[in-house]
């Protein structure tokens, strides 16, 4: 009996089921990787945003994305949590009232976006803490320790420390401030100069205007008068106690400022200079 014809070594008999399996294997892979391209888009980067809650939403601006087909943004979460706000639209608002927030409480917003493609958030700002204190009491014990109780804050921001000197308020120093609604008392410790003392503080948020509280006037009886010498200095200045201090030049530029007993001028150039210092303002001394 003759035998027919084998088939080569690495080829595969031809059967006429395997097109269609084919073609409906290749179908089901594109389906399959068009579905996972759409539930994990590629990533540009992700828009954080974080402050503190001020009582109002976010809007937000969301091109198209690169290929044109769809928006830009395909999720958002407040504080970890998904936003269900309709972002398939072309500008819409965060909610965040719906979160159970209470002002001056903290947020944090992540806004994920396709690639090639930047949304924008038109008022950030709303995150940012504004200064709102009011000052429910505050007080100066005579060795200058400075207490004040405010309330109705709604940010964290800094209380600036400042004291009447020299004609002009000077920052003396700052404190952080809680940032939420209720009384929160705060101390800053003053050095006195000799007389009477005048301090307050202020806040300054994104506005740039500042805030302040009503000026408090003190006495410490054991500060007294500071002196200085000598009235043409060749490397020093000496005080009789220590005390704040500035040197200026003659086109009113500051050149030395500090809190000390006495002030090294030796490398100022030979000039005449003026001395701020315990409650004394302008003072002369000719440097040699």
């Amino acid at each position: 009996m003759t035998e027919g014809p084998r088939p080569r070594k690495g080829k595969m008999l031809y059967s006429p089921a395997i097109g269609p399996m084919m073609r409906i294997l290749r179908a089901s892979a594109l389906l399959f990787s068009a579905t996972f391209l759409a539930t994990f888009p590629a990533l540009a980067s992700v828009i954080v945003l974080e402050g503190q809650y001020q009582g109002k939403n976010l809007f937000v601006q969301n091109p198209f994305s690169e290929a044109g087909v769809g928006f830009c943004i395909f999720e958002v979460t407040v504080n970890g949590q998904i936003a269900t706000d309709e972002i398939n639209s072309s500008a819409f608002e965060i909610d965040l009232a719906v979160y159970g927030l209470k002002v001056g409480d903290k947020v944090a917003v992540r806004i994920s976006h396709k690639d090639g493609c930047m949304p924008v958030v038109l008022n950030p700002e709303v995150l940012k803490p504004k200064s709102t204190f009011d000052i429910v009491k505050q007080e100066v014990s005579t060795d200058g320790l400075f207490r004040w109780t405010s309330s109705n804050e709604t940010g964290e921001l800094p209380f600036i420390v400042e004291q009447k000197r020299w004609n002009k308020w000077v920052r003396i120093g700052e404190v952080m401030g809680n940032g939420t609604p209720g009384e929160h008392t705060y101390e800053f410790k003053v050095m006195p100069h000799s007389g009477e003392n005048t301090v307050r503080v202020k806040q300054v948020d994104l506005s740039k205007k500042p805030r302040y509280s009503e000026p408090v006037k003190f006495t410490d009886p054991s500060v007294t008068v500071v002196t200085w010498s000598p009235p043409k200095p060749k490397d020093e200045v000496v005080f009789s106690a220590s005390t704040l201090y500035e040197i200026y030049d003659q086109y009113g530029n500051i050149v030395k400022r500090g809190y000390a007993n006495r002030i090294d001028v030796s490398t100022l150039k030979k000039d005449l200079y003026y001395l701020n210092y315990d409650n004394k303002t302008g003072e002369s001394f000719i440097k040699r």
